[in-house]
C-alpha cells in the first residue's frame, strides 16, 4: 500500500517523535508521524514512565513546548479530576506526589494532552498520524533515503516517504535498515578517550530495559496472580547475570539509621504523607518524614496517583514500578536474532510479573509478616489487559555515528571539575541529568557520575552518510556513558523538537541539515528560529550543582 509523501516523515511516535512532529507542523511543514504501538508518547504513555527531570524544570531548562505540555497536564487534572482543594490550589500540582519528578501523572493523561497538542495540525491537514506501523525496510538513492517500508498490525506493507526522514524510534531502528553507521553497547577507552570506558568495548553490553507495571493496594482483598512461569528463574540464587537472586530484599532493619533499603509501604496516611519534591537528579535531597530514604521507597518514588490529592479520595494510590528488581539484564533486544529478541522481551515481562507476584506473596512486611495480597495490577492505567506497560522502557539502543559525539569528557563533573560542561557553537538545546547507568547485560555495573547542566549540539543529530536523515530521540551521537543522561524525557523532547524544526527549516530554505550546520549564516538563522520557539540554547550561569 502506498501513502502520500510529506515534507517530513517522523518514524517513531515517542517523546522525541511527538516533539519533532509538533515543531515541523508549527513551522508549516507537512508531516507524517508513525508509531509502533497504539499510543503516541513513548516514555510518557506506552512505556508508562513518569518524567525524570532536573530540579529547575519549573523555571528554566526545558523548551516552551515542553512547558506547555506540563502545564496542560496540570490543567487536565484541574479541569476533569475531583481534586482536593489543597491540590487544586497548588502552584505546582504533582498528582502522584512522586519523588522522581515534580509532575508524576497517569499515562492516559499524557496521551490526551499530546493528542490535543497535535490535533490542530491534524485538522488543518498538515499532520497525519499512523499507529501500529513498524518499520522494516528503507530505500536509498545514494545518500538520500527515498522511502521507508512499514508493516501494519494486520500484516500489510506500507511505504511512506518524506523529503526529510527523522529517526525517532526507541532503538534507532532506521540506522541499520538504511545502512547508516552506528554504535551499540560500550565503546573502548581508546575509541572515546573516556576515563571510565572499558579497555575493550562490547556492542552487546547495554543498560537493562524494563517492562514497567502499575499497581495499587486494596487492604483485605486478595488479588494474587497465578505464579509466573519463570518465577524460579528470577528468585533463585544464580539468576541470569547476577550471582544473587534478582528479586528480593532483606527484612526491614530495626535500626532506623539503616532503613535506607528499598521498602514497600502501600498507601501511607495522606495526613502524614509529606509531599516529596524532585531533587537535583535524585541526589538524595528529598523532604520526608526522616526515617528512610524515599529514593528507595518504590511505592512513592514513581507514584502516579496520591490519594490525598483527590476528593473524594480513591481507595488506593496508584504507583508505577520501574526499579532494579525488574530491570532486565539477561540479554538485549537490539541487533540480535528475532527469536532471541522475542525471548528476551518475554523474559522481561516474566521478570516484572515475577516481581509483582513476589511482592504479593513473599515480600517482608514491617509487621513481621510476608506478602501483600491486596496488591492489584492496573491494566486500565497502562492500556493493557495484564497491567504491564504496552511497550518496554528502553534506556539504550543504537547511537548514530554522528558529526559530533558527546563524551564523558564533555559533561562529567569528575572530568570537567569546576569548568562546567563543554559549550557548543551549534547548540540546539539544553538538558540536565546525572550520568545514570543502570546495570547492563554481560555484567555491567550501575554507575552514577554527577554531570554539569549540558547543551545538545546539532552535530550529534547528523550523519555524513545520509543527507536527509536526522536523529530525533535517544539515538543521537552519545556514548554508552553519556547516553545515561541524554535519555530522559525533557532532553529527548528537546532533541526531537530541534530535529523537527531543522527539517522544516530545510524545507523552507531549500537547504540540507549538514549544510545548515556548516554555514555560519544558516546556522545562526536556524538557531534564531529555535529561540523564537522558546528553545533555550544555553544554561543561565546561576544553574550549577
Amino acid at each position: 500500500m502506498t501513502r502520500p509523501d510529506a515534507d517530513v516523515l517522523v518514524v517513531g511516535g515517542g517523546v522525541g517523535g511527538v516533539a519533532a512532529a509538533l515543531a515541523a507542523a508549527d513551522a508549516g511543514a507537512t508531516v507524517i508521524l508513525t508509531e509502533t504501538t497504539r499510543w503516541i508518547g513513548g516514555q510518557f504513555t506506552a512505556q508508562a514512565v513518569p518524567p525524570d527531570e532536573h530540579p529547575w524544570i519549573e523555571q528554566f531548562g526545558g523548551t516552551a513546548s515542553y512547558r506547555r505540555f506540563r502545564d496542560a497536564v496540570r490543567k487536565h487534572y484541574r479541569t476533569w479530576y475531583p481534586l482536593a482543594e489543597k491540590a487544586r490550589s497548588a502552584l505546582y500540582l504533582n498528582p502522584g506526589n512522586g519523588a522522581v519528578s515534580a509532575l508524576c501523572h497517569e499515562p492516559r493523561v499524557a496521551l490526551a494532552v499530546l493528542q490535543s497538542m497535535l490535533a490542530p495540525h491534524q485538522r488543518a491537514g498538515r499532520l497525519v498520524i499512523y499507529t501500529e506501523l513498524t518499520p522494516h525496510d528503507v530505500r536509498r538513492d545514494g545518500s538520500t533515503i527515498t522511502s521507508v517500508g512499514f508493516r501494519y498490525a494486520d500484516g500489510s506493507d506500507w511505504w511512506l516517504s518524506g523529503h526529510f526522514v527523522l529517526d525517532a524510534t526507541e532503538t534507532g531502528e532506521l540506522l541499520p535498515l538504511a545502512g547508516i553507521p552506528y554504535v551499540t553497547g560500550t565503546e573502548s577507552a581508546a575509541d572515546t578517550g573516556e576515563p571510565d570506558a572499558p579497555e575493550i568495548g562490547d556492542p552487546q553490553m547495554m543498560q537493562g530495559f524494563t517492562v514497567c507495571f502499575a499497581m495499587d493496594h486494596i487492604a483485605g482483598e486478595n488479588h494474587v496472580i497465578d505464579r509466573p512461569e519463570q518465577y524460579d528463574r528470577w528468585t533463585a540464587a544464580g539468576a541470569p547475570v547476577r550471582a544473587a537472586p534478582q528479586i528480593g530484599w532483606p527484612k526491614p532493619s530495626a535500626d532506623p539509621a539503616e532503613r535506607t533499603r528499598r521498602v514497600l509501604r502501600p498507601n501511607p496516611d495522606p495526613a502524614t504523607d509529606s509531599k516529596v519534591i524532585v531533587s537535583a537528579s535524585h541526589q538524595g535531597r528529598f523532604g520526608d518524614n526522616g526515617d528512610y530514604s524515599p529514593i528507595e521507597d518504590i511505592w512513592r518514588f514513581r507514584r502516579l496517583v496520591a490519594r490525598g490529592n483527590f476528593e473524594p479520595a480513591p481507595p488506593s494510590d496508584i504507583t508505577l514500578i520501574n526499579c532494579s528488581a525488574n530491570d532486565y539484564i539477561a540479554g538485549s533486544i537490539v541487533d540480535v536474532e528475532p527469536e532471541v529478541a522475542a525471548a528476551n522481551l518475554q523474559g522481561a515481562r516474566q521478570l516484572s510479573l515475577s516481581f509483582f507476584y513476589w511482592l504479593q506473596t513473599e515480600a517482608p512486611r514491617a509487621d513481621g509478616g510476608t506478602g501483600f495480597p491486596g496488591l492489584r495490577l492496573r491494566g486500565d492505567v497502562t492500556g493493557t489487559s495484564d497491567g504491564l506497560a504496552m511497550a518496554p522502557y528502553i534506556r539504550e539502543g543504537r547511537r548514530l555515528r554522528a558529526l559530533e559525539t558527546i563524551t564523558q569528557n564533555d559533561i562529567a563533573a569528575s572530568v570537567r571539575g569546576v569548568a562546567g560542561a563543554r559549550e557548543y557553537h551549534d547548540s540546539v538545546g539544553i538538558g540536565s541529568y546525572k550520568i545514570d547507568l543502570h546495570p547492563s547485560t554481560r555484567g555491567g555495573e550501575r554507575k552514577y557520575d554527577p554531570a554539569w547542566p549540558f547543551q545538545i549540539p546539532l552535530g550529534a543529530l547528523l550523519s555524513s552518510e545520509v543527507g536527509n536523515l536526522v536523529a530525533a530521540a535517544k539515538n543521537i551521537g552519545t556514548t554508552h556513558i553519556t547516553n545515561g543522561c541524554y535519555r530522559v524525557h525533557p532532553v529527548e523532547w528537546n532533541v526531537g523538537e530541534a530535529a523537527g524544526a531543522l527539517a522544516a527549516f530545510c524545507v523552507a530554505t531549500g537547504t540540507d541539515p549538514v549544510g545548515v550546520r556548516e554555514s555560519p549564516a544558516r546556522l545562526t538563522e536556524f538557531r534564531r528560529t529555535l529561540i523564537a520557539r522558546g528553545v533555550e540554547l544555553a544554561w543561565p550561569r546561576v544553574a550549577a550543582y
